[in-house]
């Protein structure tokens, strides 16, 4: 092809990308979603925490009762009027055990593999001195609010950055 105004051969632009831009293209991309990939699993996982919590909704009513009669809290699933704790289970948890108040929710089933075999505990806290305040409620290693205490063993092992914000 030639050049009108100057009378000499225009060289030929070849289109489309070369190998070695197509390859740091490939590594950048790559090297950004294994930055990404741990915070997505993290979500994920904290996820499937926060799918278990209602079922440990179950166990509240009758821990709530009994701190409100002034009676010892209920010592297991089946002195609070509950199913065996391998009968409440959804996709995530293997069991809901109650256990002199507390409430620990078992990961099993189809939980992420971080989560497998692990514990998340919800401990009532209230006032001793105030039983008509009604109890506070804490997700794993949550501390106790001022002037209430937490009642029952805490028994997590769900790492804490595994753990919903309103857990840790």
């Amino acid at each position: 092809m030639r050049d009108s105004r100057m009378g000499r051969a225009r060289p030929l632009r070849r289109r489309g990308f070369t190998l070695i831009e197509l390859l740091v293209t490939l590594s950048v991309v790559t090297i950004l979603m294994l930055a990404a990939l741990p915070s997505f699993i993290d979500k994920t996982v904290r996820a499937q925490v926060a799918e278990a919590l209602p079922l440990g909704e179950l166990g509240k009513p009758p821990v709530q009762a009994a701190w409100l009669a002034s009676t010892p809290l209920p010592a297991d699933n089946a002195a609070a009027g509950l199913p065996p704790p391998e009968k409440i289970v959804n996709e995530r948890v293997q069991s809901v055990t109650l256990e002199n108040g507390a409430i620990h929710i078992a990961f099993g089933n189809r939980a992420h593999k971080t989560l497998q075999g692990k514990v998340l505990t919800l401990r009532p806290a209230g006032v001793d001195e105030a039983r008509v305040v009604p109890l506070a409620w804490l997700c794993g290693r949550a501390p106790a609010p001022d002037k209430m205490i937490a009642l029952g063993q805490d028994r997590t092992t769900v790492p804490v950055g595994m753990l919903p914000v309103r857990c840790r």
